[in-house]
């Protein structure tokens, strides 16, 4: 499971280190398999990429496959969720090299924040994640309206 937030920097080649706690769920539970792609949900300024376990992606690929076809706003989904998706593996230092065109869609620089998400994680540019949690700390009121439901 992904839990907590985690501060690394991506290398000139577009490398990030995966946080030792990630790696060894990743690599227990899928081989070190995983699946990124863009953030569907993402709201204006709140760009980030969302990182899957390999066998997480695959239940929900299987849930895209069931969209209708004939619905242009199902095609237009998959086109750029599953489109823009890569599959790829933990190399021997447990990194990940994400591609230029997901680091051009998060516009992610050079330092990162990880996000554990329970069963997948966001990569974020660090301070888009700064100032969104900023944001999202100083309007909280929906946040404690949400926690009240779970708590």
């Amino acid at each position: 499971m992904f839990r907590g937030t985690h501060r690394h920097s991506l290398d000139s080649k577009g490398r990030m280190n995966v946080p030792a706690r990630f790696r060894d769920w990743l690599n227990a539970h899928c081989d070190g398999q995983l699946v990124v792609t863009i953030d569907a949900q993402s709201q204006k300024g709140e760009r980030c990429l969302v990182a899957y376990p390999l066998p997480t992606w695959e239940k929900v690929e299987r849930r895209i496959a069931e969209l209708p076809s004939n619905n242009p706003a199902a095609r237009q989904f998959q086109r750029l969720f599953v489109g823009q998706s890569e599959e790829l593996r933990l190399d021997a230092q447990a990194r990940i090299l994400l591609s230029p065109n997901l680091r051009k869609f998060a516009e992610l620089d050079k330092e990162l924040v990880l996000v554990g998400q329970i069963d997948k994680f966001e990569i974020w540019d660090a301070a888009r994640w700064d100032a969104c949690q900023e944001t999202w700390l100083s309007g909280a009121d929906g946040f404690a309206c949400l926690g009240d439901l779970v708590l």
